[in-house]
């Protein structure tokens, strides 16, 4: 209504409506165990859990906020933090069909992003297909490197390239989530509070995100698409720098594709809980508008504080058109 606010204190007027989120998180009573709870309060947690779980609190903001759609995946450390690969597989089944169950009651509301058991790179590659051709799914969504019996495992490694292929020629993205990285990594030792989305996830996530683009992963795979959280995981600020050292001191590595123009033709950028405006002006420099889309990071993130910000944030309106619901109906077919 005009001039009419909502509990969040701006009219709703205000709002862009239509918007759709792309790193939303879930999770049910019976996957709980899958979620990490990091330097969170015993009851501060509960509180971020019962939110994961709550269907008609979050759709209850996503009406006031402007947000027509949101895409629901599995937070970290989700199926990736399951060592055992026989396991990781039946949680990550069991994960997304629970999933399916909430997408299919509230269809026009919802999509869903796979959990994937990357411990086992065939498995990870047939469960996609399974969420993807059978569920609807847009996508998946890894919680970074998995944990295995035999240590942690990286995504450039050459055993996971038949996986990226069965990604390719699904035409799906891959959105590559943070987690802390390995525990014991003496430049974060005794100082947890680096740990997190403080700085450690981002670090984490962008070196991985590295490792694929340096491994030349999108030279073979040049449709492959990538999506990174919270505006790029440092990458859009880090990328020229890289790529202009690469080109004097490579190792021996030769590129077809030089990194910057990888993170521009293969990567997709969310604004995921950080809304800073010279970080956004920047990103879209950088990549442009059309490689950036909306998301809240819904409840570890506050979905009001980021909705209110972009629906406010100096940018053009086409600009604000593209990122906050364009992109991602072009993306993920929505």
């Amino acid at each position: 209504g005009s001039g009419r606010r909502d509990l969040m204190g701006y009219r709703l007027r205000d709002a862009m409506r239509g918007k759709i989120a792309v790193e939303e998180h879930f999770v049910t009573p019976e996957l709980e165990r899958c979620i990490a709870a990091g330097g969170w309060e015993p009851a501060a947690w509960r509180r971020v859990v019962d939110r994961l779980e709550d269907i008609d609190e979050r759709l209850a903001q996503m009406d006031d906020l402007g947000i027509e759609r949101a895409v629901l995946s599995l937070g970290s450390e989700g199926i990736q933090g399951i060592a055992d690969a026989a396991e990781a597989a039946r949680t990550a089944r069991a994960a997304n069909d629970a999933l399916a169950e909430i997408v299919a009651a509230h269809p026009d509301r919802f999509a869903g992003f796979a959990a994937v058991p990357l411990q086992d790179p065939a498995a990870a590659a047939q469960e996609l297909e399974r969420a993807v051709r059978d569920l609807g799914f847009r996508g998946a969504l890894v919680n970074g490197y998995s944990e295995t019996t035999a240590g942690a495992r990286y995504y450039d490694d050459t055993a996971y390239l038949p996986f990226w292929e069965h990604v390719a020629g699904l035409g799906v993205p891959l959105y590559l989530h943070p987690r802390n990285p390995l525990p014991g990594t003496p430049m974060l030792a005794g100082r947890p509070e680096l740990l997190g989305p403080t700085w450690a996830f981002a670090v984490e996530t962008g070196t991985h995100a590295l490792r694929l683009i340096v491994s030349g992963l999108f030279d073979r795979l040049p449709d492959l698409q990538i999506i990174l959280g919270h505006m790029g995981e440092f990458l859009p600020f880090a990328v020229a720098r890289l790529q202009q050292r690469m080109a004097r001191v490579a190792e021996g590595k030769v590129l077809a594709t030089p990194p910057r123009q990888v993170l521009q033709d293969n990567f997709w950028i969310t604004i995921s809980g950080n809304y800073h405006t010279p970080s956004l002006l920047g990103t879209m420099l950088e990549l442009g508008a059309d490689r950036v889309l909306f998301a809240c990071d819904h409840p570890f993130e506050d979905m009001a504080g980021g909705a209110r910000w972009f629906d406010a944030v100096a940018i053009s309106e086409a600009d604000r058109l593209k990122i906050g619901r364009s992109n991602a109906q072009r993306l993920l077919s929505l």
